[in-house]
């Protein structure tokens, strides 16, 4: 028996409490596992959290579920609802189940895992976090995402990457078109080698050399009358 593993059962308790709970947690605590039970949906889950724990969801989680993320290990057995992992800033997150829209926007580090699909907007503005989608993306995915890697194992939808800055996005599936601004560029030694390192970490057996990658033509980046309609 784990004798630092914390059990909490959302029938009995609120997330409010259970948050405040795990924000409350000092650098010192010898609660570092906590498993939270009956979810049931609920939305904002695990959000905020600084400290090096693990914080594991037995069942469906709702809206912005391990938002903020810092340091910690988020496990949601289950699917997830809007955003998850957004505005994350280090630690993993990993969904076992599918992740409804705009999963990880805005994320400044860390990694967040799908094993299933990923709905609209996956990745939008995202400034430096890895987004691994096991499934397919829905449309807009990587909007205006300005620095970190989106991979993609399955499909992409419409309007892949537009406005992209500086992000990466790798796909092994069929793109149904890409946005503005975003093209397809070459699969270089230093990208073969990302894509084996993030494999790696997250035990996926596929190989680099499968997937495309796509960014930005950086012909968005200051006004030019020429591309007035792409803006």
């Amino acid at each position: 028996m784990n004798k630092n593993l914390k059990t909490v059962d959302l029938s009995k308790t609120s997330v409010r409490k259970l948050n405040q709970t795990l924000h409350n947690l000092s650098a010192q605590t010898q609660h570092t596992h906590w498993r939270i039970l009956e979810p049931r949906g609920a939305h904002a889950i695990a959000c905020g959290l600084n400290l090096p724990v693990t914080v594991e969801i037995a069942g469906h989680a709702g809206y912005y579920c391990a938002g903020m993320n810092q340091l910690a290990t988020v496990i949601i057995d289950g699917n997830t609802g809007v955003g998850v992992a957004e505005n994350m800033m280090s630690g993993f997150v990993h969904v076992k189940g599918n992740a409804s829209q705009s999963a990880g926007a805005t994320g400044h580090g860390g990694l967040l895992v799908i094993d299933g699909d990923a709905s609209a907007r996956c990745g939008i503005s995202m400034k430096g976090v890895d987004i691994v989608v096991k499934g397919s993306v829905g449309h807009m995915s990587a909007f205006m995402a300005q620095a970190g890697n989106l991979v993609v194992c399955g499909d992409a939808g419409e309007a892949l990457g537009d406005s992209i800055y500086e992000a990466r996005i790798f796909v092994r599936g069929k793109v149904k078109d890409l946005g503005s601004d975003c093209v397809e560029k070459e699969m270089r030694a230093e990208h073969l080698g990302l894509l084996e390192k993030l494999f790696e970490r997250v035990k996926i057996k596929l190989k680099p050399k499968e997937f495309r990658r796509y960014g930005s033509a950086r012909q968005l980046y200051n006004f030019h009358v020429d591309h007035a309609a792409k803006y």
